[in-house]
């Protein structure tokens, strides 16, 4: 898979530090916790041992997932966009037209996506349906409940 991941540079940031403490912290801990767990003898009934494995197992996958996705990061620094359409990063406003209820959803990578935090993936039907529209614009969107008309109040890069 040679596809960009396009990501901000906070969340590109976030994923450095991730590896970075999985590597000098959490493999180095569960070395030292299977040789400890190894130092108790009969390793098939060692329920510490086989706990250490799963752990550097899962440590890793994670260190091999977060490599792919750096290498492949298409860094995007939403600072230095603007305009009035909406592009990936983009902090945009919207009012439900039915609620009238203000939401404010910024448009970012897969990996970085966590919407209680306001922060939506790119791939999203709603960020899909938002991307290349402008202040002003209503936009629909299919919801499990049924379609959703927003309109967009305001478009920021930040």
């Amino acid at each position: 898979m040679s596809d960009k991941v396009p990501m901000t540079a906070e969340g590109y940031a976030r994923m450095e530090e991730e590896l970075r403490h999985l590597k000098a912290v959490a493999r180095p801990e569960v070395i030292k916790a299977i040789a400890e767990a190894r130092a108790h003898g009969d390793l098939s009934e060692n329920a510490e041992y086989h706990a250490a494995r799963e752990r550097q197992s899962f440590i890793e996958g994670r260190v091999g997932e977060l490599e792919d996705k750096i290498s492949r990061a298409q860094v995007i620094d939403p600072a230095t966009l603007s305009g009035d359409t909406v592009k990936f990063g983009a902090t945009v406003k919207v009012v439900d037209e039915d609620s009238e209820e203000e939401t404010t959803y910024q448009i970012v990578g897969e990996i970085e996506a966590d919407v209680k935090q306001g922060k939506i993936a790119v791939t999203s039907p709603l960020a899909r349906a938002l991307i290349g529209k402008a202040l002003g614009d209503s936009v629909e969107v299919a919801t499990p409940k049924g379609p959703k008309a927003y309109e967009i109040l305001e478009v920021r890069y930040s």
